[in-house]
């Protein structure tokens, strides 16, 4: 069963009655004839009186709830394999002047890839973790190409210090959110989305507008590029926020322990959101010195 809350059903997670970290049997009686009791035969499927249950004629069914160590393994699995890919592709698919035509398309298919991966696993109401784990692997060649050909061409270095400014990101949200500084409500909820929505929107037109030769709307660069990614970093770091509270509320309605697989691809999806526009900014920033 979803949740009403809109937090809590964004990805798709499943209610259900069990206990956290603890398998839940529950027996099902099956039409049988079990034993005779003083009164005579007992009726189907029902124990005569004073006779012990016959469990082999039982069924039980397992379910088992969803725990914080079951999402920090299944995300630890995820980001391990976008890493993992990203430091491939930045090894093998140099960006030199030989190679660069091949990475390119290499790191753009990757990436129309791994949005189609994406599209597939956010409309299933069940979680792939074939799909999860290709989609990280396939944004991961993509971020590898364009992380070393960022830093190749445009801002030396510039990685690794957009790498350690979205784990700043994700700590210090994690922080707020833990001490309660944030408080995820579902007014909260409605205008991370709307902002989200509106920045899309925005940088839609601009690839618009770019492609039709019109020019761009200076979304990427000068002191308005750096506006819009540090936006971009606030409304990915709300929704980190959601992530989270969707996590605590998974473990607290019981889902099932797949589901810790929606949990690990949404801050999969939202981590590499924030990468890139720390990168966009850190980028725009080491251009203008």
């Amino acid at each position: 069963m979803r949740s009403s809350n809109p937090v809590f059903a964004r990805r798709g997670f499943r209610h259900q009655d069990a206990t956290e970290g603890a398998t839940v049997r529950q027996p099902e009686p099956v039409a049988a004839t079990v034993g005779a009791g003083p009164e005579g035969p007992a009726s189907a499927g029902l124990p005569a009186f004073g006779s012990a249950p016959n469990l082999v004629g039982m069924t039980f069914t397992k379910h088992q709830a969803m725990t914080i160590d079951d999402v920090t393994v299944r995300t630890g699995a995820t980001l391990g394999t976008l890493v993992l890919a990203a430091v491939l592709s930045w090894v093998l698919l140099p960006v030199d002047s030989a190679g660069v035509g091949t990475s390119y398309a290499v790191g753009a298919g990757a990436a129309l890839a791994a949005f189609l991966l994406a599209m597939v696993q956010t409309f299933r109401s069940r979680p792939a973790p074939a799909l999860i784990l290709g989609y990280a692997a396939l944004e991961g060649v993509f971020l590898g190409t364009f992380s070393e050909a960022t830093s190749t061409f445009i801002a030396p270095g510039v990685v690794v210090q957009a790498v350690l400014g979205t784990m700043a990101v994700f700590a210090g949200v994690l922080i707020a959110y833990r001490l309660r500084w944030i408080r995820v409500t579902r007014r909260f909820a409605g205008f991370a989305t709307a902002a989200a929505t509106g920045l899309l929107l925005l940088l839609a037109a601009d690839l618009l507008f770019s492609a039709f030769g019109v020019g761009s709307l200076g979304f990427g660069s000068g002191g308005l590029g750096v506006a819009f990614g540090v936006a971009g970093v606030l409304i990915g770091a709300a929704f980190l926020a959601l992530d989270f509270r969707q996590v605590e509320d998974g473990i607290a309605q019981g889902a099932p322990r797949e589901d810790a697989w929606f949990a690990a691809f949404g801050l999969t999806t939202t981590l590499v959101w924030i990468y890139l526009e720390v990168l966009q900014v850190l980028t725009i920033l080491r251009g203008e010195d």
